[in-house]
């Protein structure tokens, strides 16, 4: 992982390997972030995705293994009990371009993943509804 910041953006370059989601939370944590959008693209080799069932409020989630780009990454990063909190959705593409997404669990990148993380002065906690099942936003 490298990376530079510009103010209130990072530039984020993730190398192979490396696992997007755990690397994302591990600089929320390192640059203090309480607040921040997420955007990228890349590509990866292994990822799980999930789409959330309301009727059961859980999710459900699927495994890719393969050669994918990644066609979107978006998301926010937030605080829950004063640690990083990351929601984040990704599609991806596979070499026939059938595109897989949802809710981001996991993703390895395979080659590279360039992510932009925009740090939003003021801070929005998460705390979870029994009614929606979700961790959501807190104001």
């Amino acid at each position: 992982m490298e990376y530079r910041r510009f103010g209130n953006d990072i530039i984020l370059r993730l190398d192979p390997g490396e696992e997007i989601c755990a690397s994302l939370l591990f600089l929320a944590d390192k640059e203090d972030i309480m607040l921040a959008g997420i955007s990228g693209l890349g590509a990866i080799n292994s990822f799980t995705t999930g789409v959330f069932y309301t009727a059961e409020k859980q999710y459900h989630s699927n495994d890719f293994e393969g050669y994918f780009e990644i066609s979107s990454l978006t998301g926010t990063l937030s605080r829950q009990e004063d640690r990083p909190y990351l929601h984040v959705h990704m599609s991806a593409g596979d070499v026939k371009g059938n595109v897989f997404g949802g809710h981001l669990n996991r993703a390895v990148v395979s080659a590279t993943a360039e992510i932009v993380i925009h740090i939003i002065d003021g801070e929005v906690g998460r705390k979870y509804s029994d009614e929606v099942g979700l961790n959501l936003f807190e104001f």
